[in-house]
């Protein structure tokens, strides 16, 4: 297991999300990408494949992008709900018409409510206590519920060619999972009922290893992920979103695609 020690006290206590981090997450440029038909395409078909209906919590909802999907596309199937810790991102996700719950996961009751699926989409890398909020989602979940886990993948392409200068490997991330770490942490209470390995951006590899492990600023990554999700979104791309989707069906074929997901389900009280 990867991981960072010691640890930031801003990271730990989720004071960063609320302040430099909250600005980033309600940028027009991640704001327009993150709300983009494209940007959950892949999370929402697993999602929609392992949960045919009922309640859900996204945990690190941030601006709420992903339940703003699932209600768009499935209105009456699901009742969703998102909490997170950045205040700036929640009140995005409210006049977007997402319902949240603020404050701390680990600390919050729910009002007594339980859960149909819990998700935890590109969460788990920030958290100080990891092993804490998979403990948690399982207390929340409904018997036979389903807990969507999606981190990097520490043994992607990009890792493997790049190292640390791979823009990814940076201060907010404090674990750095792999498909064999990643599932350890449910052991005794939740089993592992699918696994696979999504996304490849072969535009961060290139500009990494051109720029040779300088820091990335939150305005250059919501710049290029505003201008990525915009050529999806272009038909002239489709030949060479085809090329791309080859491309990433062979990497996560060999588990080398830049993140990893775990599909979870409660086995346990």
């Amino acid at each position: 297991m990867v991981f960072v020690n010691p640890v930031a006290v801003e990271m730990a206590s989720g004071q960063y999300y609320d302040t430099t981090g909250g600005e980033y997450y309600v940028s027009p440029a991640k704001l327009q990408s993150d709300y983009a038909d494209v940007r959950f395409e892949r999370e929402l078909r697993l999602f929609q494949r392992h949960c045919a209906g009922g309640d859900v919590l996204d945990v690190g909802c941030g601006s709420g992008a992903f339940l703003f999907q699932l209600g768009k596309r499935r209105p009456q199937q699901y009742s969703a709900l998102g909490t997170d810790v950045s205040g700036p991102a929640l009140d995005h996700a409210e006049s977007r018409g997402v319902n949240v719950a603020r404050g701390n996961f680990l600390e919050h009751d729910f009002g007594g409510r339980t859960f149909d699926a819990v998700t935890l989409w590109a969460v788990m890398e920030h958290l100080d206590e990891p092993r804490r909020f998979l403990d948690r989602a399982h207390s929340l979940l409904k018997p036979g519920g389903v807990c969507f886990v999606l981190v990097p993948n520490q043994k992607s392409l990009a890792v493997r060619l790049l190292g640390a200068r791979y823009r990814y490997v940076y201060p907010q991330h404090l674990n750095y999972f792999t498909r064999e770490t990643l599932a350890r942490l449910g052991v005794g209470k939740l089993e592992v009922v699918a696994t696979c390995y999504t996304h490849f951006n072969p535009v961060v590899i290139w500009q990494d290893w051109c720029g040779g492990g300088r820091d990335v600023s939150n305005a250059e990554r919501g710049e290029l992920l505003r201008q990525t999700t915009a050529l999806k979104q272009k038909p002239w791309m489709k030949p060479v979103k085809w090329l791309y989707g080859v491309a990433e069906k062979i990497l996560a074929l060999a588990g080398l695609a830049d993140n990893v997901v775990i599909v979870f389900r409660k086995t346990s009280v």
